[in-house]
C-alpha cells in the first residue's frame, strides 16, 4: 500500500497545508509518496524531500504547471495514480479543485474534508456544519481523499531524506488559461495558518468601529484578522478574514471572537482552535459554550483596557 500526496506550493517552497496532509497518509499506512507539478520548481521538490515521514517524491516539471491550473494538474495526478491505493489532497481551494476531477476520471467516490483515519479504507469527516461526525467506508480500489488539515498536526519540515524521482510532464491541456490573480498583500499572518486569530462581529457596528477596536488588538498580539459571516456580509469586513463553514476553516493556537454571537456556521470554522476567549455582552451567548475563557462586557470598553494590558 502506498499513499500520493500532492503537493501545494508556489514553486519555491512547500504549503503549510502539505504537512498537515502527509500527517493523514502516515496514518492510513504503507510508504508516502509526494507530487510535486511545478515550473522551475526544484527547490520545492528539494524542500518536500526534507518532509519527515516521506518515502518519495515526484517531481514533474513543466510551464504548463507553472499558474497549477486544475486540468493540467489532474491530468498529471492521472498519469501515476494506478501505482497508489490513496490520492491524498488538502481541503484549500487549490486541492478541491483538483481533487474532483481526479476522482470522476477514476470513477470512484471522493471521500471530502476527512479529519480522522479509522483505518485504511475508513475515515471520519463533519457533516451538518460540524455538528455530526460521519464515519464513511470506501472500498473503490483507488481512494481520492481531501484532508481537513485544522484536524491533523503538520509533519515536520525537516529530519527527511526522501529521493527524488523526475517525472515525464503530461501535456498543457489547452483546456483553460491563466488569466491574472490578484493577491492581498498584508503585513499580518495568512489567516489561515496563523498561530493568533482575532475575530470580529456584527456587533461593531461599522466597518471604522471594526477596524478601530480590533486592528490594535491583532497589532499586540501579532495576530490575523478574521471575522464573522455577519460583519463581511455587513461590510465591515472584506470577504477573505470570513471564519466559519463557507469560510476559512482555523485552528489556532489562541482564537478572540469579539462581538460575535457563535452561531453554528461560525462555529465550524474555529472550534477547533487550542484556546478560544470571547467577548461578549450577552450572557446566553453560543460562543460561550465553547469558549476556553469568556468575558462578559461591552466590547467598546473590554477590548482598549485589553490592549492597555498587554
Amino acid at each position: 500500500m502506498t499513499v500520493l500526496v500532492i503537493a501545494e506550493h508556489d514553486n519555491h517552497s512547500i504549503k503549510g497545508a502539505t504537512l498537515n496532509v502527509v500527517t493523514a497518509a502516515k496514518a492510513i499506512g504503507g510508504d508516502v509518496h509526494v507530487l510535486v507539478a511545478g515550473a522551475n520548481a526544484g527547490a520545492a521538490a528539494a524542500a518536500a524531500a526534507q518532509i519527515a515521514g516521506v518515502t518519495k517524491v515526484l517531481h514533474a516539471d513543466s510551464a504548463a504547471f507553472a499558474d497549477s491550473l486544475a486540468e493540467n494538474v489532474a491530468a498529471q495526478v492521472l498519469a501515476v495514480a494506478s501505482g497508489y491505493s490513496h490520492l491524498l489532497f488538502p481541503a484549500t481551494a487549490s486541492g478541491k479543485n483538483v481533487a474532483p476531477r481526479v476522482a470522476a476520471k477514476l470513477d470512484v467516490a471522493q471521500v471530502s474534508e476527512i479529519t480522522k483515519v479509522i483505518s485504511p479504507d475508513t475515515f471520519e469527516r463533519p457533516i451538518y456544519a460540524g455538528n455530526a461526525i460521519a464515519t464513511v467506508q470506501s472500498a473503490d480500489a483507488t481512494k481520492v481523499l481531501t484532508v481537513r488539515g485544522t484536524a491533523f498536526d503538520g509533519a515536520a519540515a525537516t529530519g527527511g531524506s526522501a529521493s527524488v524521482e523526475t517525472l515525464a510532464a503530461v501535456t498543457d491541456s489547452g483546456k483553460s488559461a491563466f488569466v491574472g490573480r490578484e493577491v492581498t498583500k498584508s503585513e499580518r499572518p495568512e489567516l489561515a495558518g496563523a498561530k493568533i486569530v482575532v475575530s470580529g462581529g456584527r456587533a461593531l457596528g461599522s466597518a471604522d468601529k471594526f477596524n478601530e477596536v480590533m486592528s490594535p488588538l491583532a497589532d499586540k498580539l501579532g495576530a490575523a484578522m478574521g471575522a464573522s459571516r455577519a460583519a463581511v456580509d455587513a461590510g465591515y469586513a472584506p470577504n477573505d478574514w470570513q471564519v466559519g463553514q463557507t469560510g476559512k476553516i482555523v485552528a489556532p493556537q489562541l482564537y478572540v471572537a469579539v462581538g460575535i454571537s457563535g452561531a453554528i456556521q461560525h462555529l465550524a470554522g474555529m472550534k477547533d482552535s487550542k484556546v478560544i476567549v470571547a467577548i461578549n455582552k450577552d450572557p446566553e451567548a453560543p460562543i460561550f459554550q465553547v469558549a476556553d475563557f469568556g468575558l462578559e462586557g461591552d466590547l467598546f470598553t473590554a477590548v482598549p483596557e485589553l490592549v492597555k494590558a498587554l
